[in-house]
């Protein structure tokens, strides 16, 4: 993937938040591979000519199949501060998803127990804490019906890895184009899975901060703007 820059939705001394597109890893990229962390170093080196490395603290991360808004601190201090506001669910985390079928309940909560299936490579809902099982905790709501797909708004709880995917799967609803979970409807680029918003604190001023992550271009092809 050429090393475009991503947008730019909020940047000062303290943070730089973008919105990744589907199919770039956040992070943890093997040298000389590009990644939304290694674009942003050398974005902020050139920006403002940095000798050596540039420090970024990645408090918050997305699967690389998915898109939306990623906030990196710029500073040790900013990095402590919000991982804690994460860490204790001070931060609001809403993601859209274009799922497959419809939901049994027009909103709800899901609570699962989610342990990582090693030899699949995968997470999986098991039926009752077991060792290595995580809580997850998420509501949705339904946005849009469509005939075959639903819009849903989701609100999430916990940070399980795959989490949103893994329990709209388990209800029968996976999301758009991931294979991986059991859909069978292709989407474009990646998965339809967008992380939308991020409401949280600013680390240093202490002001409320929204952050809005616009849709691909690949969701309108689903007649979904925004």
């Amino acid at each position: 993937m050429p090393q475009t820059l991503p947008p730019i939705l909020f940047e000062d001394n303290h943070l730089l938040a973008m919105v990744k597109p589907a199919g770039l890893p956040t992070m943890g990229v093997a040298a000389g591979r590009t990644s939304l962390v290694t674009i942003a170093k050398d974005y902020l080196k050139r920006k403002y000519g940095k000798p050596g490395n540039v420090y970024l603290g990645v408090v918050s991360r997305l699967d690389s199949a998915v898109s939306g808004v990623i906030i990196l601190a710029r500073t040790s201090k900013a990095a402590s501060r919000l991982s804690e506001q994460f860490r204790c669910g001070e931060v609001e985390k809403i993601y859209w998803a274009l799922v497959e079928s419809r939901p049994e309940a027009v909103e709800s909560v899901c609570v699962d127990w989610l342990r990582k299936d090693e030899p699949q490579r995968r997470m999986v809902v098991c039926g009752a804490p077991q060792p290595g099982a995580q809580l997850a905790r998420l509501r949705y709501r339904t946005l849009r019906t469509m005939p075959g797909n639903t819009l849903l708004e989701i609100h999430l709880e916990t940070g399980r890895k795959h989490q949103i995917r893994v329990q709209l799967a388990h209800r029968g609803c996976p999301v758009l184009g991931d294979r991986k979970y059991g859909a069978t409807t292709p989407f474009p680029h990646g998965v339809a899975l967008h992380a939308r918003q991020l409401d949280l604190q600013h680390p240093v001023r202490k002001v409320p901060l929204r952050l809005e992550a616009p849709l691909p271009a690949a969701w309108r092809k689903f007649g979904i703007l925004g």
